[in-house]
């Protein structure tokens, strides 16, 4: 059976904000580590508290390479334990992000933003996708009938502002060919 959230790692009651840092992927071998999905490059290090299924943890074992990382938490113990967190979201600390660039933001800042052109609304961020080219948002857009969601990629010509804080993206939608 998993670990609870009994007190196996420390206590990260008072953190206000959380990044997503991946998803617990197929258990790996028989000691409780699993393969980490969509895992986001700095955030997770070995001995890092984490929270998993809304419980602390710490990371007790992290191998591999960014791309396919392996990874154990403190508390579990077996193949079972990791096959019963699958699917779970791995967050982290909002302190434990490195300094971001000039137009540069967390996935989980854009995501829930309302996205206009000028005055008019276009939908909601769903999420941010990172294609080959570039990371583009995908936004879920409202209508009688219902409109396929829009993809906007993270370039300049596309994106005239975001205000993270007001939580509201410009877009320029002639140049996606919208308008």
């Amino acid at each position: 059976m998993a670990p609870g959230p009994e007190d196996i790692g420390p206590d990260l009651s008072e953190v206000d904000h959380w990044l997503r840092a991946g998803v617990v992927g197929r258990p790996h071998g028989l000691d409780g580590s699993f393969h980490v999905g969509t895992a986001v490059s700095g955030l997770l290090g070995l001995g890092r508290d984490v929270q998993v299924a809304g419980a602390a943890r710490r990371i007790d074992r992290l191998d591999g390479h960014e791309r396919r990382l392996i990874m154990r938490l403190q508390g579990c113990q077996d193949r079972g334990d990791a096959e019963a967190l699958r699917g779970q979201e791995i967050l982290v600390p909002r302190s434990y992000a490195p300094d971001l660039e000039e137009d540069e933001w967390w996935a989980d800042d854009l995501e829930g933003c309302v996205v206009r052109d000028g005055e008019t609304e276009v939908g909601i961020v769903a999420r941010l996708l990172g294609l080959p080219s570039c990371e583009v948002l995908e936004v879920a857009r409202d209508g009688d009938p219902p409109r396929p969601n829009l993809l906007v990629p993270l370039i300049k010509d596309a994106v005239r502002a975001v205000d993270v804080q007001a939580r509201v993206i410009d877009v320029d939608l002639a140049f996606l060919g919208e308008a």
